[in-house]
């Protein structure tokens, strides 16, 4: 089959891999008809991600179509149309039969924190993901559904991250009624995080970025008051400036390892891997947000530790909640949102690539270029 294969840091090739197999009975084989390249794909794209190895195949939002089912497999069968959470999980665990999906014990031997993720390094598993036209699923029964019938491709395949990684910080921030909501970052997760926070009785919601197309975006889409924090001297001063000198009721930090705004901050957590990326909007969010406010972090970062203002955050009484998001424990409440029109994913979505022009992608993807927010990846075309 053909594949994305990581050949080093801003290097991936389309080769032939061998199609994977049944290797336990509960795994199924997936025909992959649409995937897409996460914010967080570019962390290993560039290199952040400790064990990133040759060879390996990158890609944790993907749908498709059962091309084959292990035989203790119950729930599916060949031709069902799925879409496939990033999370692996046995769904039996002390952490899974708690809902805690992205903790999973049983999937990767690294398990002391994150469970298993498709495509995103040894550090999660090594299991090879979607950006291929076949994928091996394990745990097959309990992952993947079938997609409804009336949803769009384009939504379930950003529902199996990217809009339930948004939703998932939404709810962290514990919202009531009539709050101020800061979302750092209008990427596709804080797009998604800006719209939620309406549904969960936001007052006011302020979308905080550099980038002028995502911040018309934020204005459109999700109906957000916008800031660019290159034109203020100190973002968080503006953001005191705009809740009454107080700070926000709740933050939700949406950018993660790889956040601008600091040279220093920049160049220790990415360039020199000092740090397990750049904090800067995590420590944007602990200054911005009012005393005994919460934070919630769904930006993603590197094991290693980070200068965190961790003193800040305790001396204001903050809550801070976190975690990698649980997709599969999102998604009935999501459906009905995005079938009742109040979730778009598919509107952030700027750019389809072939599977063949995958480098391309990540290149435009990764500099920012021609206004691109959210591209997907489709392995039949040519």
């Amino acid at each position: 089959m053909r594949a994305m294969t990581y050949r080093g840091p801003y290097k991936l090739r389309v080769e032939e891999k061998d199609r994977p197999r049944i290797e336990h009975p509960n795994d199924a084989i997936v025909r992959v008809t649409l995937a897409a390249i996460c914010g967080s794909d570019l962390h290993l794209y560039h290199g952040l991600m400790p064990d990133t190895r040759i060879g390996h195949t990158f890609g944790h939002e993907f749908i498709g179509v059962v091309e084959e089912v292990g035989s203790s497999v119950e729930n599916l069968v060949v031709g069902d149309r799925v879409m496939v959470p990033f999370n692996i999980y046995c769904g039996s665990c002390f952490f899974c039969a708690r809902g805690l999906f992205s903790n999973c014990h049983n999937v990767n031997p690294n398990a002391t924190a994150v469970g298993g993720i498709y495509g995103y390094s040894h550090t999660t598993g090594g299991y090879d993901g979607g950006q291929a036209e076949f994928v091996r699923v394990p745990f097959a029964d309990v992952g993947p559904v079938r997609i409804p019938d009336w949803m769009h491709d384009e939504d379930a395949v950003l529902l199996t991250d990217a809009a339930a990684t948004g939703y998932f910080g939404a709810q962290l921030g514990e919202i009531a009624e009539g709050d101020t909501v800061v979302v750092l970052g209008a990427g596709p997760v804080g797009l998604i995080a800006a719209q939620s926070s309406w549904l969960m009785g936001a007052g006011r919601v302020i979308v905080v970025d550099h980038l002028t197309e995502r911040l018309e975006k934020a204005a459109t889409m999700a109906h957000a008051e916008t800031l660019n924090y290159d034109e203020h001297d100190d973002i968080v001063v503006e953001l005191k400036k705009q809740t009454d000198y107080i700070g926000a009721d709740v933050v939700i930090e949406a950018v993660g390892a790889e956040a601008d705004g600091s040279f220093l901050q920049h160049v220790t957590g990415t360039k020199l891997k000092l740090q397990g990326g750049s904090p800067i909007a995590l420590n944007w969010a602990i200054d911005a947000v009012r005393k005994g406010g919460n934070v919630g972090v769904v930006g993603a970062y590197g094991p290693i530790p980070n200068a965190v203002k961790f003193g800040d955050a305790l001396n204001k009484g903050l809550t801070l909640r976190m975690n990698q998001t649980p997709v599969k424990r999102q998604w009935p409440r999501m459906f009905e949102h995005v079938r009742n029109g109040h979730l778009t994913p598919r509107d952030m979505v700027t750019h389809r690539f072939p599977l063949e022009d995958i480098s391309e992608a990540y290149h435009v993807f990764s500099a920012k270029l021609d206004g691109c927010i959210k591209p997907l990846i489709v392995p039949s075309a040519s």
